[in-house]
């Protein structure tokens, strides 16, 4: 799944003592998380209807992330089916003194799903 990451960052954030695991990095489910939403911003541009997430695949952290990492999360739209819309998310990490060199830390595949107000699936509006 090693690809170049689009430019554009979906979300960039340090990330704080707060959302550290026992180890004092990064806790990965703050990483989902994060990832979830840079996902739904690339998805949310190609339908009008609300949009769920129904898998996170390949999930791959590569890397640690630690804090006071300037984390940006690339996010593209890999494919568009009939009611579901598929992404793929690149992390990376400017660490703290790094001059803006960065790191791979993490990459994801999420599919979203739109829905009507029922939670049912819609075709993807062109």
């Amino acid at each position: 799944m090693e690809r170049t990451a689009p430019r554009d960052p979906a979300i960039r954030i340090t990330l704080l003592p707060r959302d550290t695991n026992p180890h004092g990095t990064i806790f990965g489910g703050v990483i989902l998380s994060y990832i979830d939403q840079a996902a739904a911003v690339a998805a949310k541009r190609k339908t009008r209807h609300k949009i769920v997430t129904v898998s996170m695949r390949e999930v791959v952290f590569k890397k640690p992330v630690y804090v006071g990492d300037l984390i940006s999360f690339y996010a593209e739209v890999t494919r568009v089916g009939r009611t579901s819309i598929g992404t793929r998310v690149v992390v990376e990490a400017e660490r703290e003194n790094s001059r803006g060199d960065t790191v791979r830390v993490t990459e994801a595949e999420v599919v979203f799903v739109a829905v009507d107000d029922a939670g049912n699936p819609v075709p993807i509006d062109s």
